[in-house]
């Protein structure tokens, strides 16, 4: 996010994650921008919108409509915008058509989906943030961006290693560049050593790069990534059977399908272009029958899971994990 810090304001801030902490993490830092050096209990008010109860508009659209008083600027900020209903979405979005001089607007989201009139009034006043982290190029950028808005530097190494280590959890990385920057000081660069004592927890990765282990047939890859992923905290094995499950369905279901490019395996399966791409180049390259086995495997364990075998559920997903990893290994083409 690009900092408004020295800036004039917009007058409506819209902040859409999938991720809440992600959310707040930028709600906070633009907050932080816009205050600068002025007094947040004169110049910011607070609202939040819950799930499930009725929103009380009126307030909020007298915050951002009252002229600022002995102050130059006014900022009005609504929490869990994503859960608001309809009418007070339309009131807000009416209160955006003549924004007052001054007065600055931040819908922070989480909770469902920003109403798609205020989101297009949010639009024309201001902007709109939206902070995308589902694949590993959003992540990367994400990361690129606020690394090179940080108070430190990264070496090579120390950027690499703490890209590998947040995985998914990258609500962390704020907070790690400043307390970095109060143990070494602002601008420093930092390296490996530097960066280590700080790290703290191993973050959660996606449950893709499981999958692409395990098609690539890398046993001892596949297997600390299910480490990591089901560490104290993690994922449930439920949810990576089910997700193994998804995926070799998936196969099976190009096996005679009429599907001559990655576009044709997207539209047969309602799924973007990407997965779409590494599915049909997947599909290609094995030999017949291995997509049925692996859906057997995969059964077998989900009995398992269910008491069959009397094992704990990291070490079902294990050992089926090491399975499908050697019949993808000997079945390609």
């Amino acid at each position: 996010m690009t900092s408004s810090r020295g800036k004039e304001p917009k007058a409506a801030y819209a902040i859409l994650a999938e991720d809440e902490a992600l959310v707040a993490n930028e709600t906070a830092q633009l907050v932080a921008d816009l205050l600068g050096d002025r007094d947040a209990s004169l110049v910011l008010e607070e609202h939040r919108a819950e799930r499930g109860t009725e929103f009380e508009v009126g307030p909020v659209i007298d915050a951002f409509l009252t002229p600022p008083f002995l102050i130059d600027r006014r900022i009005v900020l609504v929490r869990g915008a994503g859960n608001l209903t309809a009418e007070p979405a339309k009131a807000l979005a009416l209160a955006l058509a003549e924004p007052p001089t001054g007065a600055v607007l931040i819908l922070a989201g989480g909770g469902g989906t920003l109403p798609a009139p205020l989101k297009k009034a949010v639009k024309a006043a201001g902007e709109i943030i939206e902070i995308a982290t589902r694949t590993g190029g959003q992540r990367k950028s994400y990361l690129d961006e606020h690394l090179r808005a940080g108070p430190v530097r990264l070496n090579a190494q120390a950027r690499a290693m703490l890209t590998d280590h947040l995985g998914e959890d990258l609500s962390r990385l704020p907070g790690l560049l400043e307390t970095l920057a109060a143990a070494h000081g602002e601008g420093i660069t930092i390296d490996v050593a530097m960066l280590q004592p700080f790290l703290g927890k191993q973050g959660s990765v996606p449950i893709y790069e499981l999958v692409d282990a395990i098609d690539a047939g890398t046993t001892d890859a596949a297997l600390k990534i299910v480490a990591r992923m089901m560490g104290p905290g993690g994922m449930s094995a439920h949810v990576v059977i089910a997700s193994f499950d998804n995926h070799f369905t998936q196969l099976a279901q190009l096996d005679g399908a009429e599907a001559t490019s990655p576009a044709d395996v997207a539209s047969l399966l309602g799924i973007a272009e990407y997965p779409a791409k590494k599915l049909w180049g997947l599909r290609s390259s094995l030999d017949p029958g291995v997509i049925r086995t692996a859906l057997g495997l995969v059964a077998d364990a989900d009995l398992d899971l269910k008491g069959v075998s009397g094992l704990d559920e990291r070490m079902i997903v294990e050992i089926l994990v090491a399975r499908l990893c050697r019949r993808m290994k000997g079945a390609k083409r």
